[in-house]
């Protein structure tokens, strides 16, 4: 399966010694969402049950480089609620990874959460004018602050819907790139 990125909303900071405390939700429930101009998206309440209990996630940076925090490690902590997949990480300040974003996390200059998933469990309704995805279950890889969420609502889709269908549940992960090419190809 490939794995898949999406925004969510902001996270909020709060420093308590040398830890800095992050807080925020990685994604949003019941929420219609257009994807890269090609399908619609919602996903559904208790997609992220499985993953929550036994992922190991990772939070980064862009999605990129070494983890800040980790479920496994116990730094990193994820909960479902009403609302959607609740993220609360305690940040290493001795780090020099977290001093490179701390002042601008808690400026505000960077705060908008996304995720990286792959989709174990989900239906498609090809009836309406624009295919309905509903994303039910997911494995989850990492959670992360980032600069430029690749929408500026709940989520957001890179791979096109029609790579989705050639390749539903490839086993080689697709990089953001790739991901990029496929979705401005299929716009020409």
């Amino acid at each position: 399966m490939s794995k898949e990125f999406r925004a969510g909303e902001k996270a909020e900071t709060e420093n308590d010694s040398d830890i800095l405390k992050v807080r925020g939700y990685a994604a949003t429930f019941g929420s219609e969402t257009v994807i890269g101009g090609a399908y619609k998206e919602v996903i559904e309440r208790g997609a992220f049950t499985k993953a929550v209990k036994n992922d190991d996630v990772r939070f980064l940076v862009n999605h990129e480089g070494l983890p800040l925090a980790r479920t496994k490690s116990g730094t990193l902590k994820l909960s479902e609620d009403e609302r959607g997949l609740f993220i609360e990480a305690d940040l290493d300040l001795n780090d020099p990874d977290v001093q490179k974003i701390a002042s601008k996390m808690k400026r505000g200059d960077l705060d908008e959460m996304s995720f990286a998933f792959s989709p174990t469990v989900e239906e498609w309704d090809d009836s309406g004018s624009m295919p309905l995805r509903r994303l039910k279950e997911a494995n989850l890889y990492d959670v992360a602050i980032v600069t430029y969420p690749a929408y500026n609502d709940t989520s957001i889709g890179i791979r096109s819907l029609n790579e989705f269908k050639k390749q539903k549940y490839s086993s080689q992960p697709v990089t953001a790139k790739m991901r990029m090419k496929l979705a401005l190809a299929d716009k020409l």
